[in-house]
């Protein structure tokens, strides 16, 4: 069964590295926690959104904890496409594709639904849809259409296309009143050099604004995913399954603000209005603003009230070796010897004068121990 699954994944045209002898059994192995295995199950579901309106989307996982979000996402796109095996599509969604049966399974269930996908557009090709054309040729119509132009002539250029634009525009201005749709808020005018450089400024907008969308939808998840960690909701995981993802497929990453939308922003865009003012509270207000919370406990964690830690024991210091020689002082042995090589000893005396003497030291004569 395997092998049909391999032959059936090349005539599909899957290039991946499961395809290398031994490389399918260990993905099917390690199942939902094989990054591997999860790669070929996306590219599978996005083969399958060009032939089926798909809801549901899979993607890939980069290791294994990400384990959780592949079995949601799967269950939803099974759900949506009325897998007829049990082992698949009910159960405790966390103890889903974890074994190489129900993955093999899973797979000749996704590859059998691709292969009946491309071969009912083959016996039953779509119409070419009448939309057809690059992006900025479907605005250009949208445009025209939105004046109530006529299909230009196929021998029109450029110049004359525009300028009946721009006549339309006049005219549908003059029937609105004046301030109707205000001044620009862009003025000045924009050479090729400039364009150049708003749309790189743009670009690296939109790629600041992806990022943070990705660690907001990814907050999102693991937001989501930590509601089905209790046992209540364990019960209820395929009802949270099909709420959820319905509702997170349609959230996008990438931005689609262009220099267009420079270009045709208003004056009104540079005026931010506070969401206390008063004509904001007029769309925002309702009865739930009135409510007052009442007296909280306290939570503490005023800095100022906060109580200097205890002092920690007095960091270890190198253990200095004891002076060598005899004696209860250090005095006898070899000790007065050291000290008085370097004519220390006589400097001793000499500077006690006669307080030593008065002591009962001598001048002059030896001291032993």
């Amino acid at each position: 069964m395997e092998n049909d699954t391999l032959v059936s994944l090349e005539d599909l045209g899957y290039q991946g590295p499961l395809l290398e002898d031994g490389a399918l059994d260990g993905a099917l192995s390690g199942g939902a926690a094989s990054p591997e295995f999860t790669k070929l199950c996306a590219w599978i579901s996005t083969e399958l959104r060009l032939y089926c309106q798909l809801e549901e989307n899979v993607h890939a996982t980069n290791c294994p904890s990400e384990a959780e979000a592949f079995q949601l996402e799967m269950s939803g796109l099974l759900s949506e496409l009325a897998c007829p095996y049990p082992v698949l599509a009910s159960g405790d969604i966390t103890q889903r594709f974890l074994n190489s049966t129900d993955c093999l399974l899973l797979l000749t269930f996704l590859v059998s639904e691709l292969e009946a996908s491309r071969m009912i557009l083959v016996n039953k090709p779509e119409k070419k849809s009448q939309e057809s054309g690059s992006p900025m040729f479907l605005e250009l119509k949208g445009i025209c259409m939105a004046l109530g132009m006529s299909k230009p002539p196929a021998n029109i250029t450029m110049f004359q296309f525009f300028s009946g634009i721009e006549k339309k525009l006049k005219e549908a201005m003059s029937k609105v009143p004046p301030h109707h749709v205000g001044e620009p808020l862009m003025k000045k005018a924009l050479g090729p050099v400039h364009v150049e450089k708003i749309e790189a400024i743009n670009q690296a907008l939109v790629n600041e604004y992806e990022m943070r969308r990705k660690m907001l939808l990814k907050r999102l998840d693991v937001t989501v995913q930590s509601f089905g960690w209790s046992d209540r909701a364990k019960t209820h995981a395929e009802k949270l399954a099909s709420v959820y993802q319905p509702l997170r497929s349609a959230l996008c990453t990438k931005s689609n603000i262009s220099v267009a939308h420079l270009l045709a922003a208003r004056q009104d865009f540079s005026k931010i209005l506070r969401t206390s003012s008063g004509k904001i509270r007029e769309k925002t207000a309702c009865a739930i603003n009135k409510v007052l919370m009442g007296r909280v406990p306290d939570r503490g964690g005023r800095p100022c009230e906060i109580e200097a830690p205890p002092p920690e024991m007095p960091s270890w210091q190198k253990r200095q070796d004891a002076p060598q020689g005899g004696g209860h002082y250090g005095w006898g042995g070899r000790g007065v010897q050291n000290f008085n090589q370097g004519g220390q000893f006589e400097q001793f005396f000499q500077q006690g004068g006669q307080h030593y003497n008065q002591a009962g030291f001598t001048q002059g004569r030896q001291y032993t121990s």
